[in-house]
């Protein structure tokens, strides 16, 4: 198989972390036969940088020509004052938009070998903890109309859903919830939003058709509390844009490792997905090998899973990480005491870490 690859190391850590996401992928590459081409993308905060905006129509048009797309991180403390209308960010929406990736998948998953990093108790996560967030991506409040008044003393921003749009996210967290618990919770604040009543008209209308997936819901404010009190409860959680947002970076925590969670951006097949690590750009620690790696080597296995198809290859390396961690080697986010780490010698930075998964491949 060959497939082209778009790069967008982005700001920060971005460029250190892909490079060795690249490493391991060019070990599939080798060990399964595949060619795996790259193309270089400039956006975020880099882009502002060199061309004066986030992301130019031509770095976009790289994107889209390609097979999938692998992001490292934009934005940074160094962008902060820039026009708000040019923050990294918006280069980020408008990827995600001009790709036409309305999910976001984001596991939140307790790797065994760093269980002793999450904040909650043993008894309530027991022997792990797998939750899948499907958030909507390109729709709700973030691209609703907004704005303010002459003397900017009023603000607004809308949010607004069609049946299409939700209907291709719950679908999408249907299907999912199929190969795993068969357990869908849909998310929402529907005695307050009629966009959330919505939501859940869609939801009921399409469940027949997934009768073997068991369906309920749950308001945001109580979602948010039953993650840190039952998080075992949830298997798929389907959920807006915003609330999506707030919810996975609430799971994230609760795995107590977020250097080793990927997300996967996903439209309708027609285009390439946009995978990406769920941190964020660390530009203290950019270029120092401080970095870990893993979240976008992980990211990298679900492009394989999810834009190539290649399931065995995607097993590979998520298999190849976990040898990693069971060998006990540690970056310094991941490694709890530091010291006896230390002591052990099993403390190692960005190049290292990498090279120990490409070795194990």
């Amino acid at each position: 198989m060959e497939k082209t690859i778009a790069l967008i190391p982005g700001d920060g850590i971005g460029p250190d972390v892909v490079g060795e996401a690249v490493k391991v992928l060019d070990a599939v590459a080798k060990k399964f036969g595949h060619t795996f081409n790259y193309k270089n993308v400039i956006a975020g905060g880099a882009a502002i940088d060199k061309f004066g905006e986030p992301l130019p129509a031509a770095q976009l048009d790289i994107c889209k020509a390609a097979d999938a797309v692998l992001l490292g991180a934009v934005g940074g403390p160094k962008w902060d004052n820039v026009d708000p209308s040019i923050r990294p960010e918006k280069g980020l929406l408008a990827l995600r938009g001009g790709l036409k990736v309305f999910a976001n998948l984001r596991p939140a998953v307790i790797f065994p070998q760093l269980k002793a990093a999450c904040p909650l108790k043993d008894e309530i996560i027991g022997q792990g903890l797998d939750i899948l967030i499907v958030r909507e991506l390109t729709g709700g409040i973030y691209f609703g109309d907004r704005g303010f008044n002459e003397d900017k003393s009023a603000a607004w921003d809308t949010e607004a859903y069609s049946v299409p749009e939700i209907e291709r996210i719950l679908r999408l967290a249907f299907t999912a919830a199929q190969g795993r618990k068969k357990k869908v919770t849909v998310v929402d604040k529907a005695n307050i939003l009629n966009t959330s009543r919505l939501w859940r008209s869609v939801a009921e209308k399409l469940h027949p058709e997934y009768s073997d997936v068991e369906l309920n819901f749950l308001y945001i404010d109580n979602a948010a509390m039953q993650l840190v009190r039952n998080p075992r409860q949830f298997d798929v959680i389907a959920t807006s844009n915003m609330f999506g947002d707030i919810l996975s970076d609430e799971a994230s925590q609760i795995t107590g490792s977020i250097g080793m969670l990927a997300s996967a951006s996903l439209g309708d097949g027609s285009g390439p997905g946009l995978y990406e690590p769920i941190h964020g750009s660390a530009p203290d620690i950019a270029g120092k090998n401080l970095a870990n790696p893993l979240a976008t080597i992980l990211s990298a296995a679900m492009l394989l899973r999810y834009d190539f198809k290649l399931e065995e290859e995607a097993k590979a390396i998520e298999n190849a990480v976990n040898k990693v961690l069971d060998q006990g080697w540690r970056t310094g986010d991941i490694a709890g005491d530091i010291q006896a780490v230390k002591a052990a010698g099993k403390l190692v930075g960005t190049k290292e870490i990498g090279q120990l998964v490409t070795e194990s491949l």
